[in-house]
Order: structure tokens, then C-alpha cells, then sequence
């Protein structure tokens, strides 16, 4: 996750890594130029909304200014000021090259958020400038400053046209997905993610409340667990608490040889965590809650009722897909 790189290393960075280093470019028709050259084939207004992101990033960002980006495992907004010009830092494994370095001076729960200030939060993963009402509710909330962040990196102006809009509200669609689960109590949460298993095409047992050795779902072709894959599910229903190495160990400690681990966490993984999994002595998947909203938008169709009722949704049109 790159915002735990960004929150670390006191940084903010952007992609574009076929740009190059850009410092050299100054005007909007040199931007658009290289965007050109780098994406060959790239639409019109694709050319021109990378390019003026890109530059605004590049040369219209200030010392000084505002700034705010989201961590989706733990649903929080980071606030901090732009501390340093642009610079291009290229890496073996880096996907995010040009960087502007950040004093992070704040956070902000999504969940602490109005209706009203979440409804008019787009697409971190682009440039835009938040409304004011929205940006004095963050700062307010962050660290009990009032004063507005001037952008969230920057302004969008003209060429945000369809395109733009569209990935805005699939982005919308996909957080406000994810306020509705995160609202879910623990029972109906484990019953969801049961659900999902069951439209998936397996048949399910959930553990009753009280303690149950690590597992809360088992899930294999009989119901029973005979059959293989036998899928042993932990469900952590704790926003905003990434769940550690530790708890990854736990986990794998009762597990026999030929089971298969889902463990799912709502308030995400550390890096550590990961880690574990990676090197774990069994075939373990580790879903957060972004995975979870992807899986169940891909099988919502197939889900019963009871899941259904859970998290309910409507597709807007044929097309639509987060």
C-alpha cells in the first residue's frame, strides 16, 4: 500500500513513471506534449486531463500548500502541508516516481466524516481540490485547526469531462460500499462474508458467537468439510485496526496440512502480516476490505437473500462496474 510508504517517508508521490523526469517541462503544451510521447495513442482528452494533472502537480503545487490523501485499509484520510519542490526519484520497484515531500501533521477517520463531506470526496487516486466546507470540516476534525486545505492536491478545471466524472463516481460508489459494511456489527459481517462463499459455490458452517480456535466459517463443496478444498475463515471486523504478524501466526497454528485460510479484516494487514502470509505453510489468502467489496460486487448477483439484504445495492446500468 503506497500510503503507508507516503506516511512513513513523509512524502506524496503520482505515477506517470513512462514520463520521465518532468522538472525540465514548464507549460501546459509541453506536459501535453510529453504525455504524447509517453502514451502513445491516448485520446485527445485523455492527453489533456493526464497532462493537467501532471502539471499541476509538477508546477502548481506550492510550498506550503494543503494536502490530503487516503489510506483505504485504515480508513483515514492523512492531512499534512507540501514541505518541498517537485523532485523525480526513480527506483528498481517503484511505481511512483515523482514525489513531493509532505510534513504529515493529522489523520482523519472516514467514519468521523458528515454524510454531506464523504458524498463530496472523488478519486484520491487523481488530483482535485476539495469543496471548502468539506476541507474546513477535515482540518477541523485533523488536528483542531480550522483553516482550508487549499487542494487535495489541485484543481481540476475544463477537461474533466465524462471519463473523469465517471471513474469519480465508480470511486464514490465504491467507498459508500464500504461505509455500509463497515456500519455491519460482527454476526452479520461473518454472515456476509459466508455468503459470498456460498455464491462462490460453496456450502458453509459459521461458528457460533463465543471462542472459536481461529476459525469462524468453514467452507468446502459438502458443507461439512470433508470434501476438498476445506477453506477455514477468520473474520476480524475492526475498522481501523490493521491486523498484525501475530495474529496472521494465530491464525496458521491451528490449521492442518491440507486446509485452505481465508482471513478477513476489515481494518486491513500490516506489512508484516503480508509477510507472514507469503510464507505461510499453507495456501492463505488475506482479504481486506477493499478485496471484499470487489469479490462481492463480482458475485453480488449470486449471493442469497439473507447476504444480500446485508449490504443492499443496485446497479445503476448495464455497464456500471467498480
Amino acid at each position: 500500500m503506497h500510503v503507508d510508504d507516503f506516511r512513513t517517508g513523509s512524502y506524496v508521490a503520482i505515477g506517470w513513471i513512462e514520463m520521465g523526469d518532468m522538472s525540465t517541462l514548464n507549460t501546459r503544451d509541453q506536459f501535453a506534449k510529453a504525455v504524447e510521447k509517453a502514451y502513445p495513442g491516448s485520446r485527445k482528452m485523455q492527453v489533456a486531463t493526464s497532462a493537467g494533472q501532471a502539471y499541476r502537480f509538477v508546477r502548481e503545487m506550492k510550498v506550503g500548500d494543503r494536502v490530503l490523501t487516503y489510506d483505504p485499509g485504515q480508513r483515514e484520510y492523512l492531512v499534512g502541508t507540501i514541505a518541498g519542490d517537485y523532485t523525480y526519484k526513480p527506483g528498481k520497484d517503484d511505481t511512483h516516481p515523482q514525489v513531493r515531500t509532505v510534513k504529515w501533521d493529522g489523520s482523519v477517520q472516514r467514519d468521523a466524516l458528515s454524510v454531506a463531506t464523504r458524498n463530496s470526496l472523488g478519486a484520491i487516486a487523481t488530483l482535485f481540490q476539495l469543496p471548502a466546507e468539506a476541507a474546513e470540516e477535515i482540518e477541523r476534525l485533523s488536528n483542531g485547526k480550522v483553516s482550508t486545505p487549499q487542494a487535495a492536491a489541485s484543481t481540476v478545471e475544463e477537461e474533466t469531462q465524462v471519463e473523469l466524472i465517471f471513474k469519480d463516481i465508480q470511486s464514490k460508489a465504491f467507498e459508500f460500499i464500504k461505509d455500509k459494511i463497515s456500519q455491519l456489527d460482527w454476526e452479520d459481517m461473518q454472515e456476509l462474508v459466508a455468503g459470498l462463499l456460498r455464491a462462490m459455490g460453496y456450502k458453509t458452517r459459521v461458528s457460533p458467537s463465543g471462542p472459536d480456535r481461529g476459525k469462524d466459517i468453514v467452507a468446502s463443496p459438502d458443507g461439512f468439510g470433508f470434501e476438498s478444498p476445506r477453506i477455514v475463515v477468520e473474520v476480524k471486523h475492526r475498522t481501523g485496526s490493521a491486523m498484525g504478524s501475530q495474529e496472521v501466526r494465530s491464525f496458521l497454528g491451528g490449521r492442518h496440512k491440507d486446509d485452505k485460510g481465508l482471513y478477513v479484516s476489515t481494518g486491513g494487514f500490516s506489512k508484516d502480516a503480508r509477510y507472514e502470509a507469503e510464507r505461510a505453510s499453507i495456501p492463505l489468502t488475506l482479504m481486506d476490505l477493499d478485496d471484499l467489496v470487489r469479490a462481492i460486487l463480482e458475485h453480488y448477483e449470486r449471493m442469497d437473500a439473507d447476504a444480500q439484504r446485508l449490504v443492499s445495492l443496485r446497479r445503476a446500468c448495464p455497464e456500471f462496474c467498480v
